[in-house]
């Protein structure tokens, strides 16, 4: 039975302040302690974050990636170009990524700008996937309408004759980078009084501030 309020739902918060002092002046490495945690979980897909783009009619689109690499460059997925967030980031590379770690109650929420990363590391990275991805990803012509399963599947067929051998990165496939100028590093505590801690960028300095939950 559906039901209107979810109170039912609510876990126990971790009690632990998150204080200011404590925690690092860049938010990359920051990211660097909360992301070393939750792999000591078990939590599935801990590297799953959420891609919010912007269409140009102004429309909001989110959905779920794989964050492949991070660094101080910043965070790396991989995609095909030409489907509908490629679109997007086309026409405006205003992103937000969301990453939820229920296992330890926290969120960490990054705006910036995403754009396509060097071809030898999306050449790189295609040669780490198992061949049937790699045929995959000539077969898919990603957010575009298909008649059936077997139409793809007969693709995968396809792809697969013509490179019995190492199968080449596709063209329109590889990795974006999204470059941070914002961090929110969410901590859940008991009766929905949240710490909340943001990072700023200005003038190529972070500036560390509490917000109210």
């Amino acid at each position: 039975r559906v039901k209107m309020f979810l109170n039912n739902l609510r876990y126990q918060y971790k009690k632990d302040e998150l204080k200011q002092e404590n925690m690092h002046k860049n938010p990359f490495l920051q990211f660097d302690d909360w992301f070393a945690q939750i792999l000591k979980t078990d939590l599935l897909d801990p590297n799953a974050m959420h891609l919010s783009t912007v269409c140009e009619s102004n429309k909001p689109n989110n959905r779920v990636v794989l964050l492949k690499q991070f660094d101080q460059k910043g965070f790396v997925f991989f995609t095909n170009f030409n489907s509908k967030k490629g679109d997007h980031i086309a026409k405006n590379p205003n992103v937000c990524l969301t990453f939820y770690w229920r296992n330890l109650e926290r969120q960490v929420r990054i705006e910036g700008k995403a754009s396509q990363i060097e071809d030898s590391l999306s050449d790189q990275y295609f040669q780490t996937r198992s061949r049937d991805s790699q045929l995959a990803a000539w077969s898919s012509n990603q957010s575009s309408k298909i008649t059936s399963r077997s139409e793809l599947e007969n693709k995968m067929k396809e792809y697969a004759k013509k490179y019995p051998n190492k199968v080449p990165r596709p063209p329109f496939w590889g990795g974006y980078r999204v470059v941070p100028s914002y961090f929110e590093f969410w901590q859940g505590r008991a009766d929905r009084n949240h710490d909340r801690i943001t990072y700023n960028l200005n003038d190529d300095s972070w500036k560390m501030i509490r917000i109210s939950p």
